[in-house]
């Protein structure tokens, strides 16, 4: 007689492996999603102020001044300039274009932030520099230093 067995599926232990090894993974992608998400969100910012750069560097390169308004720059007011996660943009009198994240669809982490950018006249093209009150982990990759 042989006693051969005839394999029926896993064993208990390569399960309790799998489920080991997809909850370590998990653990680790998890917290990397959810800063995703806010630097998404963040990017809005740099995005919704992308036309009042142009405005201030055509305000700039009209007047030889930045500009000190977002009326004076040509553009609507700082609450009219919205996005789904920015609740406003506002030009400062040198130039500094304030975004702000207030909106409910904020995620928590960005709520209360501000994200600053300000201008660097190099003599033909204007570089921003970004400040603010967002945490350096969430800035927009454009703003991150290398």
């Amino acid at each position: 007689m042989s006693n051969s067995r005839v394999s029926a599926g896993f064993t208990l232990i390569e399960l309790m492996i799998v489920v080991a090894i997809i909850a370590i993974l998990s653990a680790i992608a998890i917290p990397a999603y959810r800063d995703y998400i806010v630097r998404t969100q963040a990017s809005e910012g740099f995005i919704v102020a992308s036309g009042a750069k142009a405005a201030i560097w055509d305000f700039l390169t009209d007047k030889g001044q930045y500009p000190s308004s977002n009326e004076s720059a040509g553009l609507p007011t700082a609450a009219s300039m919205t996005g789904k996660y920015v609740s406003s943009v506002k030009i400062e009198d040198t130039g500094i274009i304030t975004v702000k994240y207030a909106m409910a669809e904020t995620n928590e982490n960005l709520r209360t932030s501000t994200l600053q950018l300000s201008p660097i006249n190099t003599g033909g093209t204007i570089s921003w520099a970004c400040n603010g009150t967002i945490d350096p982990r969430f800035l927009p990759t454009a703003c991150r230093k290398s």
